[in-house]
């Protein structure tokens, strides 16, 4: 939760004794003094620079009075913590290349440079003047009439007063109802500041943050967040297929075993007859296990990579499969699974609906990119909304900013097509399946 700002401090209580009045306060007076110094600045630069221009010398002075918005941006910018805690963001990009030049040119490229160009023209126009009169309406004028007795006591010898240099006060009564006036105005006055200084905060949040900065940073950080979850779920997938591979898998291994030791040593009868049945059925248990195991992680993948995996599931696929696959070397855990994953589900598709006699899977890793295309020669009719499992195969894809296309006309053939942006983390033990 954000830390309030002066719009939801004035909707409560004890506005008045809060540190808000104060803040507001000094924003709009160092916006007076910013908006000064701006202004000497800017007429300086624009002056000096374009008088110069015509001997080349004005023209840095006219570059930078250019750049000089960038400056009052970033005060600005610090200015604004003192009305709303949350930061604005820097809407400037970082160059591509180091360098004053790399930095130059990138500015210059920038709608943010030119938007914080008219900003620093604007403030030393119009918005401190601006500051500067609501601070003297709201608080001088006010404060002047509360000091209506003093100024009577001491200069008017005790007779007479003058308010403002304008308005003369004869008599003590109507001094002081002249300073509880102000006094009641002086409190009106402050809530005019906090209401100036938060709209002041506002207009200046809109002109020189960019709100599509600050969704392209929410945008990277959800990436970020998912990919964190695709590793973790990736991790826990790992996790369990060790837990079952090392632990319940050798039990049952132990198991079988010793059952099939004991059906050689039981006597011909009943009691033999029930070993060879549990015999047999702890067999297939482990032989479904095996299967759960492979399903949830295959070692292959994690040992040899996708090549070798995608080899692995080309062999115990019900259709005959011919792989083309050329990756030279091992990549991110979260790309070999979803690729290896949606083959699996690929060629589980074709041998359960497609009616295909053979299909193919191709593949390669090429500037920067792991492509991947399954095709078959059934009879076409596909659709990957229709439960076929590969919807969630393709957000898998789309988490690792990839695609995954299927083109499946009636009569066929169906073409699986995907595509993930990657980079070969090691070289070592890489090999063509052909």
């Amino acid at each position: 939760m954000h830390p309030p700002n002066v719009w939801q401090a004035m909707s409560r209580p004890g506005f008045l004794l809060s540190a808000w009045p104060w803040r507001s306060l000094g924003y709009l007076l160092t916006g007076v003094v910013a908006g000064a110094v701006t202004l000497v600045g800017t007429v300086t630069l624009a002056a000096v620079g374009g008088a110069l221009a015509v001997v080349l010398v004005g023209l840095p002075l006219l570059l930078l009075l250019v750049l000089s918005g960038i400056a009052v941006a970033r005060l600005e910018r610090l200015r604004l913590r003192l009305m709303d805690p949350e930061p604005a963001p820097d809407p400037h990009r970082a160059p591509a290349a180091t360098g004053l030049w790399a930095w130059l040119t990138t500015r210059l490229k920038e709608q943010a440079t030119w938007r914080e160009l008219g900003y620093a023209l604007l403030f030393a126009g119009l918005l401190w003047p601006v500051d500067a009169l609501v601070v003297t309406g709201a608080l001088l004028f006010p404060a002047a009439m509360v000091a209506t007795p003093l100024l009577m006591a001491t200069v008017g010898d005790g007779e007479e007063a003058k308010v403002l240099k304008q308005w003369t006060v004869a008599g003590w009564p109507t001094a002081f109802g002249v300073a509880v006036l102000g006094l009641l105005l002086l409190v009106t006055g402050l809530y005019a500041v906090g209401v100036a200084a938060g709209a002041r905060a506002g207009l200046t949040r809109l002109l020189i943050t960019s709100r599509d900065r600050e969704v392209d940073a929410r945008v990277v950080e959800l990436s970020r967040s998912r990919l964190r979850l695709v590793d973790a779920f990736e991790a826990e997938r790992r996790r369990i297929e060790r837990d079952l591979h090392d632990g319940a898998q050798q039990r049952l291994v132990a198991l079988t075993m010793t059952l099939g030791l004991a059906r050689l040593d039981a006597p011909p009868g009943p009691l033999a007859d029930q070993l060879a049945k549990a015999h047999d059925e702890a067999g297939r248990a482990l032989a479904e296990l095996r299967e759960l195991i492979h399903g949830i992680h295959p070692k292959v993948l994690t040992d040899y990579g996708l090549t070798e995996a995608v080899a692995d599931a080309a062999d115990r696929s019900a259709v005959p499969v011919d792989v083309d696959l050329s990756v030279p070397g091992r990549l991110d855990q979260a790309v070999e699974a979803a690729a290896y994953f949606v083959v699996c589900e690929a060629l589980a598709n074709i041998a359960r609906h497609s009616g295909a006699g053979r299909a193919e899977v191709r593949g390669a890793h090429a500037r920067g990119r792991l492509l991947l295309e399954i095709r078959d020669d059934g009879h076409g009719g596909a659709d990957a909304t229709a439960g076929t499992g590969l919807t969630g195969l393709a957000d898998r894809v789309s988490v690792l900013d990839g695609t995954l296309t299927l083109s499946s006309p009636a009569g066929g053939p169906t073409l699986l097509r995907v595509e993930i942006p990657c980079e070969v983390r090691e070289l070592s033990g890489a090999r063509r399946v052909g």
